[in-house]
């Protein structure tokens, strides 16, 4: 009965717009393709979509969901999530529909051609790890259909005809009256229903990328606007349990991008930049995949819901600095892959070390160049960067990774170019320093690339480092033959020396579930229980706390600490800053133990980076132009 009442919903929605007859001036190729999204009529968790093209002049037209969207380098499948995938003449009556792939639909008779229409299932509720394994699409990269909230990444609901991509769109959102809606999408109308009760916003798209490039967020929002020099930042925020706000985020988010604008200076190339974020429940139906995924001028952030107001800041931070410098690369910069994609059977750039790694680099070298954090905090960043990646492949070429990062081995080790992609934005970066007395950099020579060919035209993916080698330094163009193209490890040392840093042992800050070599806690799983290991002898604050190996972990702010819940307990303990009330119950030798208390920096020992003592000047000033500008 339920799948009765969908059918009969969507063809009376499919029935009551649209021509019945052909048009004379309404060919494909040269009208936009109207397309509608009705949020008033979920049915079943489903949400209709309609299609219409104008009118075929050939016999058999494809339409497409994507395979793989840009950014996120793992195939997401997005037709997987289409119901009832109807083509409809302009009497009303079904045509002859193919469906080829997981992704693919062949619709015959199309000169007959009046409408597509099916349901969109989301993403979020029946994720299992978030997108990393590849079950379902990458978070920040799926979409959400809930009473209060629809996150639409455009790409998850609206598909493209093979023969219509370079097409222009018209996008309707019917949704209720009292929603937030908020959308990068030039909007061109809005009207309301004649009861009050919904309204329908038209936007308009000017090809198939932009509907991709543009995701929205409708529902029960909390939305700040704001300015930051000449780029208006809108901020909206979905909490379920209003546990954080906009405005709580706010002064965070105006001072990191007022930095981050100062730090680009004339290359920022947007009037508006968004932000969605969607903070998760940690439910069995809530999205699993924390992070962001990267448009032109937006952002999806999720992220948990149960993060404490500072962990939240840092972390938002992060991401939407990362996020935030992909205006330079790949919108400003980038190769004819990114720049002709294909959704089906894309080809990937090899230069991945540019598109994630320097854009990484910058997140993090704009916070101590602009003051936001201190030397030492930006030395334990970069210590972090190079521990992780040497645990994965250092010896595989970063540029091969790049162009087969689909396939394994190379998928493996996509995560590195967050690690070891940074640490190469930041070698080029010291050697453009030096070679130029101070006056060049890695932020110039991307300034360089972007006067040279900027958002419409794009690079060639075979000879970008020559022409970057050309372009700078006998220091660069080795570096990037042996040690990006080639296969040779970075020596950092050699590096970091250039700047009077070394490498040494020292007391290093560190979370409340680790110290310098790795996690502090073990498990019992005769007793099934949670333990501290041997490790907590090297965390200063657990130290101070008098805990001591073997002592058992029963409770944790209230919660009851078990084998099958520990990962989520130690979550929360992992997000805990200073400052913070805790309260943590153990048993000891069969006796209760309580500790209750203000969290304070835990540190640990562990190798860092340090300054040299008998740095040279030069080595000082080049560090002073690195850091300081």
């Amino acid at each position: 009965m339920k799948r009765l009442s969908i059918v009969l919903t969507l063809s009376v929605l499919a029935f009551s717009c649209g021509p019945k007859t052909a048009k004379v001036n309404d060919l494909a190729v040269s009208n936009p393709i109207a397309t509608a999204l009705d949020l008033t009529e979920v049915k079943d968790d489903k949400v209709p979509v309609i299609i219409n093209p104008g009118r075929f002049t050939q016999e058999t037209v494809t339409y497409r969901l994507p395979r793989i969207v840009q950014g996120t380098y793992s195939v997401s499948d997005f037709g997987k999530y289409i119901d009832d995938f109807k083509a409809i003449d302009y009497d009303g009556n079904e045509l002859q529909v193919e469906k080829v792939d997981t992704n693919t639909w062949t619709i015959s008779d199309a000169t007959k051609l009046d409408k597509v229409m099916y349901y969109v299932n989301d993403t979020y509720d029946i994720e299992k790890t978030g997108g990393i394994g590849g079950d379902v699409p990458f978070s920040p990269a799926g979409t959400n259909i809930e009473p209060d909230n629809y996150v639409l990444n455009l790409h998850g609901f609206i598909g493209y005809f093979d023969s219509l991509k370079s097409n222009q769109y018209s996008l309707d959102v019917t949704a209720p009256a009292d929603f937030e809606r908020t959308s990068a999408l030039e909007k061109t109308k809005e009207t309301t229903s004649k009861d009050g009760q919904s309204k329908t916003t038209s936007y308009f798209a000017p090809r198939y990328f932009d509907i991709t490039d543009n995701p929205m967020m409708y529902g029960k929002l909390d939305v700040e606007e704001f300015m930051v020099g000449d780029i208006k930042i809108v901020l909206s925020v979905y909490s379920p349990n209003k546990v954080h706000s906009a405005a709580s985020l706010k002064e965070t988010m105006y001072k990191m991008m007022e930095a981050q604008k100062a730090y680009l200076g004339d290359i920022n190339s947007t009037a508006r930049y968004d932000i969605y974020l969607y903070l998760s429940e940690g439910k069995e139906d809530s999205p699993k995949g924390m992070g962001a995924l990267e448009h032109h001028t937006s952002t999806v952030v999720v992220l948990p819901e149960n993060s404490p107001a500072e962990s939240l800041k840092k972390s938002m931070t992060d991401v939407v600095a990362h996020e935030f410098f992909h205006i330079v690369t790949p919108l400003s910069v980038h190769s004819e892959d990114v720049h002709y994609f294909d959704y089906a059977q894309p080809t990937f750039s090899k230069h991945l070390w540019m598109y994630e790694g320097v854009t990484e680099y910058f997140a993090q070298h704009f916070q101590v160049y602009k003051g936001l954090v201190t030397p030492e905090e930006f030395y334990n960043t970069v210590m972090g960067k190079i521990k992780t990646s040497q645990r994965m492949d250092d010896t595989m070429s970063f540029t091969v990774m790049s162009e087969n990062v689909l396939d394994a081995p190379y998928s493996n080790n996509y995560y590195n170019v967050y690690q070891k992609g940074a640490l190469i934005g930041m070698c080029i970066d010291i050697l453009m320093r030096e070679g130029s007395d101070g006056n060049r950099s890695m932020l110039s020579l991307m300034k360089e690339l972007s006067n040279k060919y900027g958002v419409t035209k794009p690079f060639n993916d075979d000879s970008i480092v020559s022409e970057i080698s050309a372009m700078t330094y006998p220091s660069v163009a080795e570096f990037l033959t042996t040690n990006v193209e080639g296969t040779t490890p970075i020596d950092y040392n050699a590096i970091l020396n250039r700047v009077g840093l070394k490498f040494g042992t020292g007391e290093v800050p560190t979370s409340y579930v680790q110290n310098g070599k790795g996690f502090i806690f073990g498990a019992d799983q005769a007793k099934g229980e949670i333990y501290f290991s041997e490790g907590v002898t090297e965390n200063s604050f657990w130290n101070e706390q008098g805990v001591q190996p073997k002592d058992v972990i029963k409770e944790v702010n209230g919660e009851a600490m078990t084998l099958q819940n520990a990962q989520t307990v130690l979550q929360k303990v992992f997000q805990w800053q200073p400052g913070q009330e805790v309260e943590v119950k153990l048993t000891r030798n069969g006796e209760e133990v309580v500790i209750k208390t203000e969290l304070t920096q835990a540190y640990t020992t562990s190798e860092t980076i340090m300054e040299v003592e008998d740095a040279t000047d030069a080595q000082i000033a080049l560090r002073d132009a690195w850091l300081k500008g």
